[in-house]
């Protein structure tokens, strides 16, 4: 598990520094334009914040994968990240519509990527908690 969480630790990080293009890439200059100041300006901070924790949590899975597998307190941190991200999966079914991605190309591949790597995220961590 040391070895899944490294990885998982790689990809959280990767992640992480792809928020940095979400603006760009959505369009959220023109998207936002019409909203007022706070909404704008809660959007970005947000997403920073959501990156920052992803970056947090890839970087202790990088630094203390040994520790998440053989502690106590580990155990208990890596159980909170499974049952973060099988939240987050959940979001996939039920926060997002459909129509977002079924009969598009590319976003249906990228929602089954997604779906697959936040459950991988989720069986690992809530493997890991549970010891």
């Amino acid at each position: 598990m040391i070895l899944q969480l490294r990885l998982i630790g790689f990809f959280l990080v990767i992640l992480a520094l792809l928020h940095a293009a979400f603006a760009r890439y959505f369009n959220w200059r023109t998207e936002f334009a019409a909203v007022s100041l706070i909404n704008r300006q809660m959007m970005y901070v947000h997403t920073f914040f959501v990156a920052f924790a992803v970056l947090l949590m890839g970087v202790l899975c990088l630094s203390s994968a040994a520790e998440l597998v053989g502690t106590p307190l580990g155990r208990r941190v890596a159980l909170g990240c499974g049952i973060f991200w099988l939240a987050r999966l959940l979001i996939q079914f039920f926060g997002y519509s459909p129509e977002l991605w079924r009969g598009k190309r590319f976003e249906t591949v990228v929602h089954v990527l997604f779906v697959g790597f936040w459950s991988y995220l989720s069986a690992v961590f809530i493997l890991v908690g549970l010891g």
